[in-house]
């Protein structure tokens, strides 16, 4: 039986991540929802994968974050995507593209 869900591969958060916070601020909560929606519904962002990962593109300079009011009047944090990080973007989105090419050309040789 096959599951619906699929593994994010290392590495690969970081860019969805940096991808999803270059449509504008969000909080973590509505990053991950987003992903999710994307996605239609394949990949899901796990909150213990997405805080670490959010600090971390913020220590890298990649993004940057302002406490602000959500939807449903909570106070969340807000990250969107700094000068520095939409460049990282470009770099992790051509890395990838390459990386998935040659991976589908290793599966189609026979």
């Amino acid at each position: 039986m096959l599951t619906k869900h699929i593994d994010l591969p290392q590495g690969t958060l970081d860019l969805l991540i940096l991808r999803t916070v270059a449509l504008g601020a969000q909080h973590g909560w509505a990053i991950s929802e987003r992903v999710q929606q994307m996605s239609s519904d394949v990949l899901r962002i796990q909150q213990g994968s997405l805080y670490p990962a959010l600090h971390r593109l913020e220590r890298r300079g990649w993004i940057k974050a302002e406490w602000g009011i959500s939807d449903n009047n909570r106070r969340a944090k807000y990250y969107e995507l700094t000068k520095s990080g939409r460049k990282q973007l470009e770099v992790e989105k051509d890395l990838w593209e390459k990386l998935t090419a040659a991976v589908g050309q290793v599966l189609r040789e026979v």
